[in-house]
């Protein structure tokens, strides 16, 4: 930048160290700010560093990323869970499950530990997903009534944005019932068998 005479005030650094998966939070972050706005931006900055500090600073008990990553292995490494529903009930969400694929698999898909020794354990599930309300209609059913295991990870914003708030109170119902029916499932004397829910999968409702 110094050949081309840009002055140090309007340049835009960006290090090695800095993985693409995690480059929203970097100078590349600017081609979001220029769609949503600096005071948007500025959010999701602030929410990225909240959370970074209850992760360096929260208790384990309380530590929400540590604690989600530990249910993460517990699933994959015991119940045989391989892979992860990530399902939002906001259209504004819909890209959100693709780009933790990225940022989780990419992170986990590994064999190799750094000391290049080879990991004794499963080390990351897939990752997929789709706005909850879209995704009731494709694959719900698999996830209530299926063979496999498949830990879901309900992603619920209580208010909307420049939204009908009437709709966003439907959605929310929706999703708490969701959840109810994966943990509690659904029995009656009266109905065919295909028709019943046996409950007992597991779900995280992140509000």
């Amino acid at each position: 930048m110094d050949e081309f005479g840009i002055h140090p005030d309007y340049r835009f650094g960006f290090w090695d160290w800095v993985g693409g998966r995690y480059s929203l939070w970097s100078a590349v972050g600017l081609s979001l700010a220029l769609v949503i706005g600096m005071d948007s931006f500025r959010r999701i900055l602030a929410g990225g560093r909240q959370m970074d500090q209850h992760f360096r600073q929260a208790t384990i008990d309380e530590n929400l990323p540590v604690m989600l990553a530990m249910l993460g292995i517990w699933y994959n490494n015991f119940f045989g869970a391989e892979t992860q529903a990530i399902l939002p009930y906001d259209n504004r969400l819909d890209r959100f499950p693709a780009y933790l694929q990225q940022l989780q698999m990419e992170s986990s898909g590994k064999s190799v530990r750094m000391d290049g020794k080879p990991v004794k354990c499963e080390t990351g599930m897939v990752i997929w997903g789709e706005a909850g309300n879209n995704a009731q209609h494709s694959f719900y059913q698999l996830l209530h009534q299926g063979t496999r295991l498949v830990p879901v990870d309900f992603l619920l914003p209580v208010r909307t944005s420049g939204g009908d708030q009437a709709q966003q109170d439907l959605a929310i119902a929706n999703c708490l019932a969701q959840s109810e029916a994966l943990m509690d499932g659904f029995y009656d004397d009266d109905i065919e068998p295909y028709r019943i829910h046996t409950g007992d999968n597991p779900s995280n409702t992140i509000l």
